[in-house]
């Protein structure tokens, strides 16, 4: 082999190996990060199975008025667009139209949409919307991850991609379940 053939070999092992230490570096922050949400859905559905029925149809509060089952559907029908927002703010772009507002209009609509949802059906979504945001998660570079960007429910501050998967997809299964077992007292 020439001496340019070998140069360009060597050239191209060594952009692969950036390429595999790249992948290899981002996933773990990218894993760890999906290996929460999907622990946190977990834990949600695991304790959701054992309820009877009685305690489905208990309303989370008397401030909110939305059953646990309601409560279960929502925190599943959730993580497609938590994910969306995520990817926004990993490319750069700011997220303006996510309000609080916004957000209490989405609830109340799915409130009244889903109002008679089954377990099995809220549990299904949650499993197979789950599943799905945390491969979306594991997709994230490092550097995707750090971008920041300003964002309407952070009040315009620019966060990171991180910051709105650890504050949506992957907390909002702990804060659900904190308030359902309240709710049935257990």
């Amino acid at each position: 082999m020439n001496t340019i053939a070998k140069e360009i070999q060597t050239k191209k092992d060594f952009e692969q190996l950036k390429t595999q230490l790249k992948t290899t570096r981002t996933t773990g922050r990218a894993e760890s990060l999906a290996d929460r949400v999907e622990e946190g859905a977990a834990g949600l559905a695991v304790f959701a199975q054992g309820l009877s029925e009685e305690e489905w149809r208990t309303p989370v509060s008397e401030r909110d008025g939305r059953s646990v089952g309601v409560i279960v559907h929502h925190v599943a029908s959730m993580y497609p667009i938590e994910i969306d927002v995520a990817r926004a703010v990993a490319s750069g772009k700011a997220v303006t139209d996510v309000t609080w507002e916004v957000v209490a209009e989405l609830n109340a609509k799915h409130a009244h949409d889903q109002a008679g949802v089954t377990k099995a059906a809220a549990l299904e979504l949650l499993r197979r919307n789950s599943r799905e945001a945390a491969a979306a998660v594991r997709a994230f570079t490092d550097e995707e991850l750090d971008r920041a960007a300003p964002f309407s429910l952070s009040f315009g501050a620019p966060v990171t991609a991180q910051f709105v998967i650890e504050d949506h997809a992957l907390r909002h299964s702990w804060h659900h379940l904190a308030r359902i077992r309240t709710a049935v007292g257990r």
